[in-house]
């Protein structure tokens, strides 16, 4: 399936305007300004996706929060972190100190609470702007290198997904991470038809 010019813009602007806002959001817990880079929306074979976050996170074990949606398109979200720059976050975020015990039960719980504002804020944009009303999963966090994840990924299975990456980092506390949307392939017809209408 080929997107026009006007398509792909109306897309990036979209994820944009979802990513921003989560961005924001992030910025007020942390206080600490975030460096943002959206590279453009790709639509891929669930063969080219693999290739590509094997190539970007290697076997690399990830910290990464899932959020499945449902409602008038479905497909998932994920938060992903460096396992590094998840250990900082959670140190920042929970005054714990790196090398506290404590610091490992608290991980899950904290990196799952910034997955679902991160997700519900991009998500949420998402919704509101296409006025289209969003189911939402429970949060699901995992530490796993990306091809386990991947065959996690249900919206692996529909032949073509849109990868959405946003990449942002917090230079001051080496933190990075990545924003990722998938779409099944009947939803992102559905979510280009609902973008011409805005």
């Amino acid at each position: 399936m080929e997107l026009t010019a006007d398509e792909l813009d109306a897309l990036k602007e979209l994820i944009n305007i979802g990513v921003g806002h989560a961005a924001g959001m992030l910025n007020e817990m942390i206080q600490f300004p975030i460096q943002l880079e959206i590279p453009d929306v790709e639509l891929l074979s669930s063969l080219e996706l693999q290739r590509e976050l094997k190539e970007r996170f290697g076997i690399e074990l990830i910290s990464v929060v899932q959020l499945a949606f449902s409602g008038s398109f479905s497909g998932s979200a994920q938060l992903l972190f460096p396992t590094e720059s998840a250990v900082n976050l959670v140190s920042v975020l929970t005054g714990e100190d790196k090398g506290s015990p404590d610091l490992d039960s608290l991980k899950i719980s904290t990196l799952s609470e910034v997955g679902n504002m991160v997700i519900n804020g991009v998500m949420g944009s998402i919704s509101n702007v296409l006025d289209q009303p969003l189911d939402y999963a429970v949060p699901y966090y995992a530490e796993e290198e990306i091809q386990e994840l991947l065959l996690k990924e249900e919206s692996l299975h529909y032949g073509t997904i849109l990868l959405a990456p946003a990449h942002f980092s917090i230079e001051q506390l080496q933190i990075q991470g990545d924003i990722m949307l998938f779409f099944d392939m009947g939803s992102f017809k559905l979510l280009l038809k609902a973008i011409a209408t805005v």
